[in-house]
């Protein structure tokens, strides 16, 4: 229980320590003090954040509310869970407000030059070998290389560890030990030893490390912890300076496909792009690229020769070679990544003497073993090619809630970003739809079907001859960063959809909830959700009505009515024509700007509650803060 003291409060719960305003320190009792927490924490709610690093049991709670001294407390303050907490520390890491802007850490070290030090500082500098890492960077793939790679030597029967960014809906995806997100309990035990140990050597020439070198530190010590097998890393951005390039000593390296990305960091050539990436390379260690333009491909093999670097490029995976393998990951371009990871993992396997072992030299070079087959059919990257049939909870009463299922609404999810993802994403969707409608018109309509979370498997359902009939309607829910050029994405999508006689009907615009600044957790909704600054949002709606006109529409709304003019719409709205589009109105009936994220995916689950002869089809691109946040509110 907590007890109010002359000196501070005392933790009866978690020890027999005192909490003074000032000077405790996090003890292995496991007690709280406001030296551990974050400066953006208010020092004044100390009874706040008063918590053990572990979930307090509804026993524990029931103690502390029966208390009376503690009990005023509560009235006053809400205690969260320590896994909140841990949140608001990450949030004092980010040190650039919004992506594209310069980060300013001090201190007299450089960016790798303080990832070796902070590796000093929690004993990991001399066990990261030990991790056997294969190390992967690129522009386009790299996070579903990744993916594969880890799923093949799982299936191998190795313990692995995997490491990628960003995460969607919880910062607990970045780390995952045999396939599985790293629970709960783990994660905070790692985090707050890691956080402790560092905060304690903060000084004027070392400051406290920044998110991603923070969370990169923090992968190195759970996988060291965990006694993985493998540990597979994805570059954060770029790979000279990443802070994942403190490795020095990988197993195998990997070069995805290169393109214009983080031009304002990287450079704006891909020759320059390609240089950044080589900065992986490592004196004569085994590296993998895929084909690429000569212009990134030359600088590649100039900076494998310098090092001595032995570069193969991994060819495409032929399904036809294979029995028709079906990849886990949808889309035609997942066979270059397929084909990398797979060369990859020979490569390991052999470098550390365990391909003899598994297959005693019987699979012929360009075999699969069946265990690389199982990896690459079942490995799995939420919002990315990913569908979910929606399902949400409905209650008649107080006492009656269960699992509706809108077989009618269905949302295509992927968080592409570049003129190049977004290409492919386009293609995916299209082909996606198809099969949907073909696959309609000749099968039953499923009914009470669970939410689908991975790549369009469906678990179950029951069927009728209705589907047939369904008026089909695709929409688009878009947003992305500015950073991001949606002058070139949107009318690339738009364009290879059509291609694929693929047409939307609406567009919608809308802010993501989650943002640039601040680290939350898979069950925080932001409060002010609807009190954002919307202009953004109808400057891609100008965009979009340019592309589908194919002129410019007029512009001229003073802030104030852009922000009126996001509203809720009738339900009407989903079936007017484009003939009804009235720019000199400020109407326009083939997009819209909605206020808030919630409230666009309620006004669709209205649309095709109201109407059983819909089937909406949802494409959610642009932005994997937009298709994070969708995740989360239908898993709500």
């Amino acid at each position: 229980m907590l007890i109010c003291t002359n000196s501070g409060l005392k933790c009866g719960i978690f020890g027999v320590s005192h909490l003074h305003r000032r000077d405790c320190q996090f003890s292995s009792k496991r007690t709280w003090s406001l030296t551990c927490l974050p400066a953006c924490l208010d020092a004044h709610n100390l009874t706040r954040h008063c918590v053990r690093y572990t979930k307090m049991s509804s026993q524990v709670m029931e103690k502390l509310g029966s208390n009376g001294v503690v009990k005023e407390h509560l009235q006053d303050f809400s205690v969260p869970s320590s896994y909140e907490t841990a949140m608001e520390a990450l949030s004092s890491l980010i040190t650039s407000q919004k992506r594209g802007t310069k980060s300013s850490v001090g201190g007299t070290y450089r960016k790798l030059e303080r990832m070796s030090e902070y590796l000093k500082i929690l004993g990991l500098e001399e066990q990261i070998d030990g991790l056997k890492i294969i190390h992967v960077a690129g522009t386009k793939g790299k996070g579903s290389t990744c993916t594969f790679s880890e799923a093949i030597l799982r299936e191998c029967g190795f313990r692995t560890g995997l490491f990628t960014s960003p995460h969607l809906i919880d910062v607990r995806e970045r780390f995952r030990i045999d396939g599985l997100e790293i629970s709960e309990d783990k994660f905070l035990l790692y985090f707050w030893d890691c956080w402790n140990r560092l905060k304690e050597k903060v000084s004027e020439h070392l400051p406290m490390a920044p998110l991603f070198q923070f969370l990169t530190l923090l992968a190195f010590k759970i996988f060291i912890s965990e006694k993985v097998d493998v540990a597979i890393i994805e570059v954060g951005l770029g790979g000279t300076n990443d802070s994942t390039n403190v490795i020095e000593k990988p197993v195998a390296c990997g070069i995805t496909s290169l393109g214009l990305d983080h031009t304002e960091i990287l450079g704006d050539t891909l020759g320059k792009i390609a240089s950044h990436k080589a900065g992986i390379f490592k004196p004569q260690i085994p590296s993998f690229t895929v084909p690429q333009l000569s212009e990134a491909m030359d600088v590649l093999l100039e900076r494998a020769h310098e090092l001595k670097v032995p570069l193969k490029v991994a060819a495409p995976l032929d399904n036809k070679k294979f029995d028709g393998l079906k990849l886990g990951l949808s889309g035609d371009h997942q066979f270059i990544n397929a084909g990398l990871a797979v060369s990859l993992c020979k490569c390991w396997l052999q470098r550390t003497g365990n391909w003899e072992k598994l297959f005693q030299n019987d699979i012929q070079e360009a075999d699969l073993p069946e265990s690389f087959v199982r990896g690459l059919s079942t490995a799995h990257i939420p919002g990315r090619a990913q569908i979910v049939h929606d399902t949400y909870p409905e209650s008649n009463n107080s006492l009656e809630v269960f699992e509706n299922s809108c077989g009618d609404l269905t949302f295509y999810l992927d968080g592409a970003h570049s003129p190049e993802s977004m290409e492919a994403c386009a293609k995916w969707f299209s082909s996606a739809v198809k099969g949907n409608q073909i696959s309609s018109s000749s099968s039953f309509k499923l009914k009470n079907l669970e939410g689908v979370w991975g790549n369009g498997h469906i678990r179950h359902g029951s069927g009728s001859m209705e589907e047939s009939n369904k008026l089909m309607k695709q929409i688009l829910l878009f947003n992305c960063m500015d950073v991001r050029h949606p002058h070139i994405l949107l009318p690339r999508l738009v364009s290879t959809c059509a291609s694929s006689g693929t047409h939307f009907a609406k567009a919608f615009f809308v802010p993501s909830m989650s943002t640039y600044s601040k680290v939350t957790s898979g069950a925080t909704i932001p409060s002010d959700i609807c009190g954002r600054d919307l202009s953004w949002q109808f400057n891609l709606q100008m965009l979009w009505e340019k592309v589908i006109h194919g002129k410019e529409v007029d512009t001229l709304r003073d802030k104030g009515a852009k922000m009126d003019n996001a509203k809720i719409l009738p339900h009407e709205f989903l079936y007017e024509d484009a003939s009804c589009c009235s720019p000199a109105d400020n109407y326009f009936a083939c997009s819209a700007v909605m206020p808030s994220l919630p409230l666009t995916i309620k006004w669709l689950r209205d649309c095709v509650k109201q109407n059983p002869s819909l089937k909406v089809q949802v494409l959610v691109t642009g932005s994997l803060h937009l298709v994070g946040d969708v995740l989360k509110l239908l898993k709500r």
